[in-house]
C-alpha cells in the first residue's frame, strides 16, 4: 500500500496505538484532539506540588502483543512496575490484601507513555473536530468548532470517547447505531496533597464500602519526585448521584471519606481539587476490538469497543491499524 494521508480524531491511548502503529507503516498521520494535550484518560495533572494521574491509576498486560509493547516501553524507560502496599477497605475495616498482579505505570506520569509514542506524529490539540466531509473522490476532510476545514485526508480513524464519535459518523449511520449502543458512566476524582507525609503504610487501596471504590499514593509510583500527593476515584454510582455538585464540594466529600478510609484526621491539604470524568468507563463489556467501514475508509476504536482497561485501548488501537492496512 502507497503511503496515505490518516487523521486520527481523538489522543487516548486507542488513538495513539492506531496512530503510531500507522505512522510505523509508513502512512502520514494527523492527529487531532479538543484537550490542550495527549493520553485522554493516561492524563497527568501538573501542579506546583507535583503531579497526579487523574484517570487510569495503572494498567496490567495479559496479552502477548501488548506485553511485548510493554517490553519496548520498559526498556526505554516510558513505563516501569509499580508495586504498592496494597490494602482493602470494607465494612469491616481496613486490613493488607496483598495480590500477585503485576501493575505497571507510565514514568513520570501516566501520560508519558502517550506522548512519547506521538513523538513522531503530527499531533494538533486545543481542536475540537464537530463534522466530517466527504467529497466525490473520496477524499475526507475535517471541520472544527471554528468552522476551520482540516485535510484532505485519505481515511479517518475516530478514537473519541463513543457518546462524542456518534456525532462524527453521520456518513456512516450502521457504524453509527453501533455506537450509539454504548453507555458512559462517570467518576469524580480527588486530587490531594499533604507538605508531610500521611502517617499511612497504605499506597493503594480498593474500597468496597462509602462513596469511594479506589485510593492511591500517588507520590508511590516509580518517578514521581512529588510532595505527599493522593489521588481517590469515586464510584460510578456516587458520582452520577452528584454529577452537577461543585468541585469544591466534591473534594470537601471525598477528602472526609478518604480520612475514614485511612482511619485519621487529615491536616490541611496543601493541594486538592475535585476532577469530573463524565465519560470514565463503558458500562457494558464489548468484544468487538475495532469497528470499520472499509468502503469508506472510515475506522473506529475506543477501549469501549471491548471492557475499558488500558490494555484494550491499546489492542483496539492496533486491530484498527491492521484492518486499514
Amino acid at each position: 500500500m502507497s503511503s496515505l494521508r490518516i487523521a486520527v480524531i481523538g489522543a487516548g491511548l486507542a488513538g495513539v496505538s492506531a496512530a503510531s502503529a500507522l505512522h510505523e507503516a509508513g502512512h502520514q498521520v494527523f492527529v487531532f484532539d479538543k484537550s490542550r494535550g495527549c493520553g485522554g484518560r493516561l492524563s497527568t495533572k501538573r501542579t506546583p506540588v507535583g503531579g497526579f494521574d487523574l484517570g487510569a491509576q495503572y494498567f496490567t498486560a495479559r496479552d502477548s502483543r501488548f506485553r511485548h509493547a510493554l517490553q519496548h516501553w520498559l526498556d526505554s524507560g516510558w513505563a516501569a512496575e509499580w508495586t504498592p502496599k496494597l490494602y482493602r477497605y470494607t465494612d469491616a475495616g481496613l486490613h493488607e490484601s496483598p495480590d500477585a498482579q503485576q501493575r505497571f505505570v507510565g514514568v513520570p506520569g501516566m501520560s508519558a507513555l502517550p506522548r512519547q509514542l506521538l513523538a513522531e506524529v503530527t499531533f494538533t490539540s486545543q481542536t475540537r473536530i464537530t463534522r466530517l466531509h466527504q467529497a466525490d473522490d473520496a477524499q475526507w476532510t475535517l471541520e472544527d468548532d471554528s468552522a476551520t476545514i482540516h485535510g484532505p485526508f485519505d481515511r479517518v480513524v475516530v478514537a473519541a470517547p463513543a457518546p462524542q464519535a456518534i456525532a462524527l459518523l453521520d456518513l456512516a449511520p450502521t457504524l453509527q447505531h453501533t455506537v450509539a449502543q454504548i453507555n458512559m458512566a462517570p467518576t469524580w476524582t480527588l486530587a490531594i496533597a499533604f507538605d508531610q507525609p500521611l502517617p499511612t503504610s497504605v499506597e493503594a487501596c480498593f474500597v468496597r464500602a462509602g462513596p469511594l471504590e479506589w485510593i492511591s499514593r500517588n507520590s508511590s509510583k516509580p518517578g514521581r519526585q512529588d510532595s505527599d500527593t493522593w489521588v481517590a476515584h469515586a464510584t460510578t454510582a456516587w458520582s452520577a448521584h452528584n454529577l452537577e455538585a461543585s468541585s469544591e464540594s466534591v473534594a470537601a466529600r471525598l477528602s472526609d471519606a478518604l480520612a475514614e478510609v485511612l482511619g485519621i484526621t487529615l491536616p490541611e491539604p496543601a493541594f486538592a481539587h475535585a476532577h469530573r470524568w463524565l465519560l470514565a468507563r463503558p458500562v457494558e463489556e464489548r468484544s468487538w476490538g475495532a469497528l470499520a467501514a472499509p468502503e469508506l475508509g472510515l475506522y473506529v476504536c475506543g477501549d469501549w469497543c471491548m471492557d475499558g482497561r488500558v490494555e484494550n485501548a491499546w489492542l483496539s488501537g492496533q486491530q484498527t491499524a491492521r484492518t486499514l492496512i
